[in-house]
């Protein structure tokens, strides 16, 4: 039978600590990751008005004019701050397929509070701990974003330690790994569609995801999130009140030697009908880990009948593989 919608997992169980809540969680999880590597939370103890003074200052940044965006425009492709044109990106591309532009604009920013210090600032930390570029308007933009940002990825170390559980690891297992993150927040803007787009194009090429988790919200506008199931047909993404959409990036495929998905997903154009009204906002939080954290296969996850299928690599090489190739 054809999967119709993304499972739903209340995370409270796990957070509030029983034994019985923490397994039962980590088991859903696991079932999600393994079958399509999304699923929705609720439970996850974020305020909602912390979710809507992010979403509504994303939103109003976006209905700025372009003179007011333009000056804090991605110095360089090798600088992954600041606000990214309209068609200024090619998610395709990452999986080295030809396509058109997507759709979109959007401001990219990292880590926020960084320490600094040798590990942040000797070659090999490259521009991943770059200062964020912040725009003038709207009011507020930074502390409302730097905010989020934090509990964003307080939500993503509870979620790895869910995932370490249901991977039969111990709930810290990943922590060393992650505790110098260059983890990012995005927010894009999918505009009414005044032109037909390109053959092939769409507001969000098909991609998967760099590191380990995604967390996303977005509106209910036409022309939204699709996921691929593992036997190749697409499912609708279709997020409730109170809920946040999570998948897996392909760290986690990589670390679990290929038992979870990293799953290919896409935005797609809304219906000919609605596109010249069908305005569209996302805020996403792609968690990833250290920079040099080395990613080899989890030791529950290979054996004499399941060998290791990826070599060894740090997350720095992965990331910068997919990116260069993304960008114009």
């Amino acid at each position: 039978m054809k999967m119709t919608s993304i499972p739903v997992i209340d995370v409270a169980p796990y957070l509030e600590g029983t034994p019985e809540g923490r397994k039962k969680v980590a088991a859903e999880v696991n079932k999600a990751c393994e079958d399509i590597g999304f699923f929705l939370i609720k439970g996850h103890s974020v305020a909602q008005e912390t979710i809507d003074r992010t979403y509504d200052t994303a939103a109003s940044f976006f209905q700025l004019p372009i003179e007011d965006k333009l000056p804090i425009k991605m110095p360089s492709t090798n600088i992954p701050r600041g606000y990214t044109p309209f068609k200024g990106e090619t998610l395709a591309a990452g999986l080295g397929k030809a396509a058109p532009a997507d759709l979109k604009e959007m401001i990219d920013m990292g880590p926020v509070d960084v320490p600094g210090g040798e590990y942040y600032e000797r070659a090999e930390a490259a521009n991943f701990f770059h200062p964020n570029i912040w725009p003038a308007k709207p009011a507020g933009f930074q502390p409302v974003m730097e905010n989020y940002y934090r509990r964003m990825n307080r939500l993503a170390n509870d979620l790895m330690g869910i995932f370490a559980l249901a991977l039969d690891l111990p709930d810290d297992f990943f922590f060393d790994k992650l505790d110098k993150n260059m983890s990012a927040l995005r927010i894009i803007c999918y505009p009414e569609q005044k032109e037909l787009p390109e053959p092939g194009q769409l507001r969000g090429g098909a991609h998967t995801d760099y590191g380990t988790l995604t967390i996303l919200m977005s509106d209910k506008a036409a022309g939204g999130l699709q996921a691929q199931h593992r036997e190749g047909y697409w499912v609708d993404v279709v997020s409730g009140p109170g809920t946040y959409v999570i998948n897996i990036g392909d760290i986690m495929q990589i670390w679990t030697n290929d038992r979870w998905v990293s799953t290919m997903h896409r935005v797609v154009n809304p219906p000919a009908e609605l596109a010249d009204k069908s305005r569209r906002h996302s805020v996403v939080f792609f968690h990833q880990p250290n920079y040099d954290a080395l990613i080899d296969t989890l030791p529950s996850c290979f054996d004499s009948q399941h060998p290791k299928k990826y070599e060894p690599l740090t997350y720095k090489d992965h990331w910068l593989g997919k990116w260069n190739a993304t960008r114009k």
